[in-house]
């Protein structure tokens, strides 16, 4: 605790006070405040007691003042010292190292990056360009007057991080789990990731990790799912934000390659082929990787001498009624086959037929399915009435028989039998 110095001597059986040295200590001066009252006690030799005496003490105004800043890698940061009561003393202003940047409005250190800009009785103002992270720290403002003077401004660097870096732990495959990997490699404080998927943008889950370097820190996440053949193209984003990119974002998509087994579909050119036209059957196929190595063949035969294959394309010129027969189409890649088949009619150019289109087949067999169903219904129902009624009728003719006898024995006993036989019938 500070306490003033005093000076003290006796005279006349009094404490007497002839001289006080009062010397504020730094934090006073630096700091404006209200003058402030000290109550001070000085014992007296020849009374026990003490004699209380007031001090009102004006402390200085500030002189110097700094303000911090933060400040985007890269970016450019204003350093301001401004002054009261200047009266044309030294002013100084050194970087975090104390190393005198600029001595009295002249340049001390060669860094062309800081610039003095403004120099008057009331403010010093430095500008500091492609601000980089050792510039961080307390640049000082000293203002050398009677008693040195000095304020600290705070320079806080950020860094923003860059477009993340996204990527995939194995090739993705239908049915199987994907795994992918968010990064980014440097940011101050460190950047957040989610992931997004498709144009909805709905967030995917996933599991982060930071590790800190020096003052910088990098930051994971990696998320998990399962992919299916109708994932193959779709989108998934990672999305950085961070404080310097002031409501922005950063991010990166990254496009499913979801590889599965192929399919195969023949069309044809036209529906009907009568002699003389040319058949182009056209295979349609799906798969990923892609199929390169395409199979024509016809069933049980070999294809026409005139028969033209490229790739998935079968030509077939000037049809006759030999080309009748099932022509196939076969493909394969690393994770299935598929294959599929036309069957060829050709007619003779003046016949009348309908058009062969797979969708009347495919009415015309759900159709006859549903008969066989019905008519399958009907007879098992008839079965089982057939047998209840069976049963019945037997019942009942065993019933008959013996009343038929029990009514022919009352017949015969005569009016003995006739009082049974009213029993019976009752």
């Amino acid at each position: 605790m500070w306490q003033p110095r005093k000076k003290e001597w006796e005279g006349g059986g009094k404490s007497k006070l002839e001289h006080k040295v009062l010397k504020l200590p730094p934090e006073l001066v630096a700091v404006p405040t209200a003058p402030p009252s000290l109550e001070v006690l000085f014992p007296s030799r020849s009374d026990p007691g003490a004699e209380k005496v007031t001090l009102s003490m004006q402390a200085r105004a500030q002189e110097v003042q700094a303000e911090n800043v933060t400040v985007a890698e890269g970016g450019q940061a204003e350093i301001n010292c401004k002054l009261h009561q200047y009266d044309g003393s030294i002013v100084v202003i050194q970087n975090p190292s104390r190393q005198t940047l600029f001595f009295n409005g002249t340049r001390a250190l060669k860094d062309e990056r800081f610039q003095l800009v403004e120099f008057t009785q009331k403010q010093v103002r430095i500008v500091l360009s492609n601000a980089r992270l050792e510039d961080e720290g307390g640049y000082f403002c000293q203002l050398y007057t009677e008693d040195t003077h000095h304020q600290i401004a705070i320079l806080t660097v950020l860094v923003p991080p860059d477009n993340p870096l996204v990527e995939i732990k194995e090739q993705a495959v239908e049915g199987g789990e994907v795994e992918l990997t968010c990064s980014v490699p440097r940011s101050r404080p460190a950047a957040t990731l989610r992931w997004y998927r498709d144009r909805d943008r709905k967030e995917l889950k996933g599991i982060g990790s930071k590790q800190e370097n020096g003052k910088v820190f990098s930051i994971t996440n990696v998320v998990r799912f399962r992919v299916e053949r109708r994932d193959h193209g779709s989108v998934v984003t990672c999305e950085a934000t961070h404080p310097t990119l002031r409501g922005q974002r950063k991010e990166t998509q990254y496009v499913l390659d979801v590889q599965f087994a192929p399919t195969a579909r023949i069309h044809p050119s036209q529906g009907v082929m009568r002699e003389g036209d040319t058949l182009v059957l056209t295979c349609d196929i799906k798969g990923n990787p892609r199929p390169t190595d395409i199979k024509w063949s016809r069933a049980n035969d070999s294809l026409p001498e005139r028969a033209l294959t490229e790739g998935e394309v079968l030509t077939i010129p000037s049809l006759s009624m030999l080309d009748n027969g099932t022509y196939l189409c076969q493909v394969a890649n690393k994770h299935g086959r598929s294959s599929d088949q036309y069957v060829l009619v050709v007619y003779d150019p003046g016949a009348i037929v309908e058009a062969q289109t797979s969708v009347p087949y495919a009415i015309v067999g759900g159709i006859l399915a549903l008969l066989v169903f019905l008519v399958i219904c009907v007879l098992i129902v008839m079965v089982w009435c057939s047998i209840r009624q069976k049963g019945s009728y037997l019942t009942h003719e065993a019933s008959g028989l013996d009343e038929h006898g029990e009514a022919r024995e009352a017949f015969l006993n005569g009016g003995d039998g006739h009082k049974r036989k009213e029993e019976f019938f009752i």
